[in-house]
């Protein structure tokens, strides 16, 4: 037993960030549980894994379903063993301005992209709590900090699982656990979300440049998943969007306002009868990338905030010793 493979749960992995950072996890040895809804993708990307001789297990569940997360959790952990890495990734989104979304709308987002990561994480405590120990990666976003228009649904998901997972990082502190908690705030990505995404507009999706693929967010998951540390910013544009929302806000609203709505649509028209993932799964497209692929990045800077901050205040330091300099020079 003690040469067994660690096991690491990913809900949202049969397709985009989700799908990438399974194959990045399997390639690292770990034996991987894949949760999403739709089965064609969930089979489809357990034939590719199983390809690469890892052991894998895939269950089809809604992860607004806390029940079927529960009871899925259960059945990894006697099929595969501990688990020792539980990644929360699932998503779901609606393109449009607030006055054109419904209720019913704004509320499976909420089901699905916060309450989705609310229900995994207590699933894995579940089982990582009588072991003391265990590590959650929550996929978050840069839009965690810094909302934009047209995705009040998501962004507002995206800030209320940072809250939800600083919260619980303090009780642990408080318990002495030593169950480890990171959040990865992403850039955008190439991923299927902007083909099958319901979307309120006439022009298609897209998402706001500079654009990456989903294996550079994967590498920055299972760094997350090894390291641990309080959170890791991918990407200058996040760093950009954090840093410029603390600072300045109202500027960014304004510019958001001229850029970012517009910004996330193509020339081409929408197709209104296209089918979208909101409530059911879209069988077909499940794939790692979408259609961005020619302007995507393979690289991006990846940052942890504690590090962001030792640079700021060595910035700030600098600063201080210059006027100081200065000060004493123009004084003699």
């Amino acid at each position: 037993m003690a040469d067994t493979p660690p096991t690491v749960v990913i809900c949202g992995a049969s397709a985009g960030v989700g799908r990438a950072t399974a194959q990045a996890f399997a390639r690292a040895g770990y034996q991987v549980a894949l949760i999403a809804r739709g089965e064609r993708g969930l089979a489809d990307t357990q034939a590719e894994l199983q390809a690469t001789g890892a052991r894998v297990l895939a269950i089809a569940a809604d992860v607004a379903d806390a029940d079927a997360i529960e009871q899925a959790a259960a059945r990894v952990e006697a099929e595969l063993g501990p688990i020792e890495v539980w990644v929360n990734s699932a998503m779901a989104t609606v393109f449009g301005p607030v006055s054109r979304l419904s209720a019913a709308e704004i509320r499976r987002v909420t089901e699905v992209t916060y309450l989705g990561f609310v229900h995994g994480t207590l699933a894995a405590l579940r089982h990582m709590r009588p072991r003391d120990r265990g590590t959650i990666v929550q996929v978050g976003s840069a839009l965690a900090y810094r909302a934009i228009p047209l995705q009040s649904a998501y962004c507002a998901a995206k800030f209320a699982i940072r809250g939800f997972t600083d919260a619980l990082r303090c009780e642990l502190i408080h318990d002495g656990s030593r169950i480890r908690l990171s959040m990865v705030q992403l850039p955008a990505h190439n991923t299927p979300q902007f083909d099958w995404a319901r979307n309120k507009m006439d022009k298609r999706p897209q998402p706001v440049p500079p654009i990456h693929q989903p294996e550079v967010a994967a590498r920055a998951i299972l760094r997350a998943a090894d390291e641990a540390p309080r959170e890791l910013w991918l990407g200058r544009a996040t760093l950009q969007a954090i840093l410029g929302t603390m600072l300045m806000p109202g500027l960014l609203d304004r510019m958001l306002a001229r850029k970012a709505y517009e910004g996330q649509l193509t020339p081409e028209d929408e197709d209104p009868s296209r089918a979208d993932n909101l409530f059911q799964p879209v069988e077909g497209l499940h794939r790692t990338a979408g259609r961005f692929a020619d302007r995507a990045r393979d690289e991006a800077l990846a940052v942890s905030a504690a590090q962001v901050r030792a640079m700021l205040a060595a910035a700030v330091a600098a600063v201080a010793l210059i006027v100081i300099a200065l000060t004493a020079w123009l004084a003699d």
